[in-house]
């Protein structure tokens, strides 16, 4: 039997992309070099980190979501997973729990028949939850 807790993020200093699993059976690579900013928010006791790439806006909801910025602002992030409800009681007090994520595809900027740039439009949402 393994001793070793669950983990619902990684960092890898010689990461290029971030993997984000939206399910057992669906993920993303996003590249850092397409990171735009992060947001990092608090509501309660529950935290939500925005991640903003060029073409994907990832929505990360949890605890102790900090690590994971840092992760990302040093850009050695490497995998984004939730974390089964069943599993977060063997997570250590201070480690990151990612309950929800959720990634939005943005469509490029596009111009008007008039010339003007409409603001990017959100295209599709993919979320996990556990």
């Amino acid at each position: 039997m393994s001793t070793k807790s669950p983990e619902c993020w990684a960092n890898d200093a010689q990461a290029h992309a971030v993997r984000v699993e939206t399910s057992a059976d669906h993920s993303l690579l996003l590249p850092h070099d397409d990171f735009a900013f992060a947001e990092l928010d608090r509501e309660g006791k529950e935290q939500t980190l925005r991640l903003v790439f060029a073409m994907h806006e990832v929505l990360v909801r949890g605890h102790s979501l900090r690590r994971i910025e840092t992760a990302m602002q040093r850009m050695e992030l490497s995998h984004l997973a939730t974390l089964p409800r069943s599993q977060r009681s063997l997570i250590t007090e201070g480690q990151p729990v990612i309950f929800e994520i959720v990634v939005t595809e943005m469509k490029p900027l596009e111009r008007s028949p008039s010339g003007e740039l409409n603001d990017r439009v959100m295209a599709s949402a993919v979320s996990q939850k556990s």
